[in-house]
């Protein structure tokens, strides 16, 4: 039990609260008072209600997710590779790498947790880059520690060859280049965005294929920024099919049943962590992948 202090008299509740509780953040007080975990003179008070200083408040902190360890889950992984120090996984689009806002269980890691438990002593159970949720495709883990310095000291040097396989909108004339810096939106801070005060991004694409209205590319990461390949291919008017976020409203019947961005991590190369020997790996697009390329190949037959 506490006592709201005068000189918080007139505030809202949150605003008084975070002066008096200043560990904690404003969003975690917010969440204690809409989950009726505060009450102000033995009486439950929204978020935006005034206080006048002298109630007794008394608050009860829940845990938050972020704070709980991650547990084991038994969620089916397709394992592509596997020795005492990777791990290759092709990840299949719906699945999220690591445990964030809103998904706090029920992903990757946690699957990852249950098929080899030592990763519980391995930072972010070996996890060294990510894939979006709904991209599929080829995701490497580090077993142990010296492997997973191994790996992000590759990622830092970009050695590792990383290739995506993207049906973007629009008719891509020719092979290219885009080198544009990345960082948050200005205004839409979910989103990522070409700034100037980014992050160095470089993606190289192939032409691969003409499908009418579209076009299936190769993309070659140099960078691993988030949402690298989404923001560069729509910055250059190319958006990616299926993406909702950065795409644009579709008009076939091909394109509106794919409910994903159309992007799919293929190929995989590193050196590996023991033996410093090249290894690759590649997977082949998922039925859903498959079937869109199916579709737009008929459509411009």
């Amino acid at each position: 039990m506490a006592e709201i202090p005068a000189a918080s008299a007139g505030q809202r509740l949150d605003q008084a609260l975070a002066a008096l509780l200043p560990d904690y953040s404003r969003s975690r007080i917010q969440h204690w008072i809409r989950h009726e975990r505060v009450t102000v003179n033995g009486r439950l008070l929204a978020v935006k209600d005034k206080v006048w200083g002298g109630e007794q408040v008394q608050v009860i902190p829940d845990t938050h997710p972020a704070e709980v360890p991650a547990a084991p889950e038994a969620i089916a992984l397709q394992i592509v590779y596997e020795d005492d120090a990777l791990l290759v996984v092709n990840k299949p689009a719906g699945l999220v790498v690591h445990p964030g806002s809103g998904n706090w269980q029920g992903t990757m890691l946690n699957a990852l947790l249950h098929h080899a438990p030592q990763l519980a002593g391995v930072p972010r159970a070996g996890i060294v880059h990510r894939l979006d949720k709904d991209t599929s495709g080829l995701l490497v883990v580090a077993k142990t520690l010296t492997a997973q310095t191994s790996l992000v000291r590759q990622l830092q040097a970009r050695s590792v060859k990383r290739e995506y396989l993207a049906v973007a909108h629009g008719l891509i004339a020719q092979d290219g280049k885009v080198d544009a810096r990345i960082g948050r939106h200005p205004s839409q801070r979910t989103k990522m965005a070409v700034v100037h005060s980014g992050r160095e991004a470089v993606t190289h694409y192939t032409v691969l294929e003409h499908l009418g209205h579209c076009t299936l590319i190769r993309c070659v990461l140099e960078t691993g920024r988030t949402h690298q390949i989404r923001v560069h291919l729509q910055s250059i008017g190319h958006a990616l099919v299926g993406d909702p976020v950065y795409g644009r409203a579709t008009q076939t019947a091909a394109l509106r049943d794919f409910k994903r961005q159309a992007l799919h991590a293929t190929r995989l190369g590193l050196l590996h962590p023991l033996s410093s020997v090249l290894q690759e790996w590649q997977v082949e697009p998922p039925e859903d992948f498959q079937a869109l390329l199916d579709h737009l190949r008929a459509e411009t037959a």
